[in-house]
């Protein structure tokens, strides 16, 4: 006699909660998928920060070329003083330097802002590097301007400093000697034995800075000296 033995097929509780393996496996691929939104999201923000950074330095640098032009291009002399003074008040010197040049010379570019300021376009700008005061081990390259150019020394007259670029690696000025054709590094009015009484023709100015990333980033152009000669108004009787 076959014995008939009834199997019941187990049935799963609908009510039933994941496993234990479901769970991990979830929470597994949570993880990753945050992760990769996480490095996706810290990624743009980073790129960000770098090309607004990059943005900043580089209008920095394009306004601080187009002020040293503007002074460059408006550079002049006069004989209508004391040619044997000390301290000339129109003047062209230049020296080169490691870093940064040193110079200082009169020009044309000072803005009156108003009417009865007691003030002409003559001023005497000089370029300067300064360590910075809020951040050691930075170098800005700072504009010097003296708004009432006088004889007395220059370290005695008042001045406006004006920040041109934060940070600079280095500043590199040349001058178009235009009588044999030839840039230099130097230039000197207040000299017999060296370009008394007139100027260069043109200026090559480069700065280097660093970028976001760390490197050298340069940045160059040139002016053009609208006045080589000294001026000199005579008066006849």
């Amino acid at each position: 006699m076959k014995r008939h033995v009834k199997r019941h097929a187990k049935r799963r509780n609908p009510q039933a909660g994941l496993t234990l393996i479901e769970i991990m496996i979830a929470s597994a691929v949570m993880v990753v998928m945050m992760t990769l939104t996480w490095r996706t999201i810290s990624g743009t923000l980073d790129s960000r920060r770098t090309f607004e950074k990059f943005e900043a330095h580089n209008h920095e640098l394009r306004m601080a070329l187009g002020r040293v032009v503007a002074d460059f291009e408006s550079a002049y002399l006069s004989r209508n003083e004391d040619q044997n003074a000390t301290n000339p008040r129109t003047m062209f010197i230049a020296k080169s330097g490691s870093r940064t040049p040193e110079i200082r010379f009169s020009t044309l570019a000072h803005r009156v802002f108003w009417a009865d300021a007691n003030e002409s376009e003559q001023t005497v700008i000089s370029y300067v590097a300064k360590t910075d005061p809020e951040k050691s081990g930075v170098t800005n390259w700072i504009r010097r301007e003296q708004r009432r150019p006088s004889n007395d020394p220059p370290v005695d007259q008042p001045a406006d400093y004006d920040v041109l670029v934060h940070d600079i690696v280095a500043v590199k000025l040349q001058y178009w000697n235009w009588k044999n054709l030839e840039w230099t590094d130097q230039w000197d009015t207040t000299q017999s034995d060296g370009q008394k009484g007139w100027l260069p023709s043109r200026v090559r100015i480069a700065i280097t800075v660093k970028d976001p990333s760390g490197n050298d980033y340069k940045v160059s152009t040139q002016a053009r000296i609208l006045m080589q000669e000294a001026l000199n108004f005579t008066q006849s009787n």
